[in-house]
């Protein structure tokens, strides 16, 4: 399966997120429909599961925590979502799967795209015989600048 260009869901209705699960291999049924026109009627976002199942709660649509986790999953598998992982226990997905990189905000925990314009890469590493890169994912993690004479090493 080939991934879709990027934004192809955004802002969609919910006949075209059917069609693009069926596309993808992904049958449409009522939660997935539902979950998927939330991530994609709202242009490029990243969310975590949490936030897409309060969203959901909100919404009055009756899914689990679970159900939203795998769904996500399923529609990162099958290309829809990229996976952006920001430490040992927090995953955003985002819905923009074109090749970009991130800031993470650690004060608010918003994950933010990073413009490719800002972005300089380097020769990539040659792989173990065998294996072969799939992509690379870069956060630059981000906190507010302390007012000066302020902080741990300040002297008062």
């Amino acid at each position: 399966m080939r991934p879709p260009p990027p934004s192809d869901l955004t802002g969609r209705p919910r006949h075209d997120i059917r069609e693009r699960l069926r596309e993808v291999g992904l049958r449409p049924t009522r939660q997935r429909v539902a979950l998927g026109w939330m991530l994609f009627a709202k242009g490029d976002r990243h969310v975590t599961a949490e936030m897409l199942y309060e969203e959901a709660t909100s919404a009055k649509v009756p899914v689990s925590l679970a159900t939203v986790y795998n769904t996500l999953h399923q529609f990162t598998e099958a290309g829809l979502l990229r996976e952006v992982t920001v430490g040992a226990s927090k995953t955003y997905f985002d819905t923009n799967n074109s090749a970009h990189q991130h800031f993470f905000i650690e004060d608010s925990n918003d994950l933010v795209d990073i413009p490719s314009s800002n972005i300089v890469a380097g020769p990539m590493p040659i792989p173990p015989e065998g294996y072969e890169i799939v992509r690379v994912d870069v956060v630059v993690r981000l906190r507010r600048k302390l007012p000066s004479g302020s902080g741990p090493y300040s002297v008062a």
